[in-house]
């Protein structure tokens, strides 16, 4: 624990740095980086244990996104991170009692469903209350504060992760993941245990997207609840080794970096990359870049296919 802690000060500590001594494009893309480290690693720290797959991260951060879209006028800034936060995590706590009794592709397959109808009924909000659908954003806060924000956030995502790893709300996680009957008959409740860490990472993801939101400075539902953001999110999860603490991470920089050299020039070479990478993985390194090095919530994963074990 101790010397997570010293490599996480020390990543702070250099993105940091960034904005002393780097480019307007080099700070752009280091928030990016930052992004997709906080989801990956807030996706990682519920689904990572217990091996579900959710599709929701899309609905999150653009529910955050839209948080702070109606209150970014009224509310102080660290106030209207708070609010997507709260938002996110009470839609998750109620999707997650509805949907958490669900596994595998069930479970998949109806989060990413949910994520379509909260889109479309944000869309029907909009066209029935304002006439219109996206929002302009005319009162924003500096870049500064927004890269600040974002690295708060993941750097808080990491501490999440590195303090449910040493806690027994941690080993209920990884004990539902290992077998939920077996969790129950020891004393565990499994409902509000998936309940809380559904809700716990959904929270870091609309945060994020309420910082996120202003970067754009206009936002609609296509935008902000983009299909794209959960599936790169869980894909990066995959790729870097699911259960791990630095391999979502590492994976985050590394496909932010990749996305910004192929996606605008060559979008359809960077989708081929990350369906390849993820094929590659699931066949020759089923637990990820990060199994050939880093430790796992359960080393016993390793013999299958993460991602096909449920």
């Amino acid at each position: 624990m101790k010397r997570d802690l010293l490599i996480l000060f020390a990543l702070v500590g250099w993105a940091l740095a960034l904005p002393a001594w780097g480019s307007a494009f080099a700070v752009s893309l280091g928030l990016s980086c930052l992004m997709y480290a906080a989801l990956a690693t807030s996706w990682n720290l519920f689904c990572g244990p217990t091996r579900y797959v959710s599709l929701a991260t899309a609905a999150f951060f653009g529910l955050g996104a839209y948080a702070s879209a109606l209150t970014l006028d009224q509310l102080a800034w660290p106030l209207v991170i708070a609010l997507g936060a709260a938002v996110a995590a009470l839609v998750a706590a109620v999707m997650g009692l509805l949907v958490l009794h669900l596994r595998g592709t069930y479970f998949a397959v109806l989060t990413f469903g949910m994520t379509e109808l909260i889109a479309h009924a944000v869309t029907t909000w909009e066209k029935q209350v304002t006439g219109t659908v996206g929002r302009v954003l005319a009162t924003v806060p500096e870049p500064n504060t927004v890269y600040l924000t974002v690295l708060v956030l993941a750097a808080g995502s990491v501490l999440a992760a590195i303090a449910v790893r040493a806690s027994r709300f941690g080993l209920a996680l990884a004990g539902i993941g290992a077998d939920e009957q077996r969790a129950q008959t020891l004393g565990v409740d499994t409902r509000l245990v998936k309940t809380a860490g559904f809700a716990l990472g959904a929270a870091f993801a609309g945060a994020v997207g309420a910082a996120m939101s202003v970067r754009w400075t206009y936002i609609d539902p296509h935008t902000v609840f983009n299909p794209f953001i959960g599936f790169q999110t869980v894909l990066i999860v995959l790729i870097g080794g699911a259960g791990t603490l630095w391999g979502p991470l590492i994976a985050a920089v590394a496909f932010s970096l990749l996305a910004e050299t192929l996606r605008l020039s060559m979008p359809q070479l960077y989708m081929m990359t990350l369906g390849l990478l993820l094929i590659l993985c699931v066949l020759y390194l089923p637990g990820g870049l990060a199994s050939l090095r880093l430790p796992r919530f359960d080393t016993a994963s390793l013999r299958a296919p993460w991602s096909l074990r449920r």
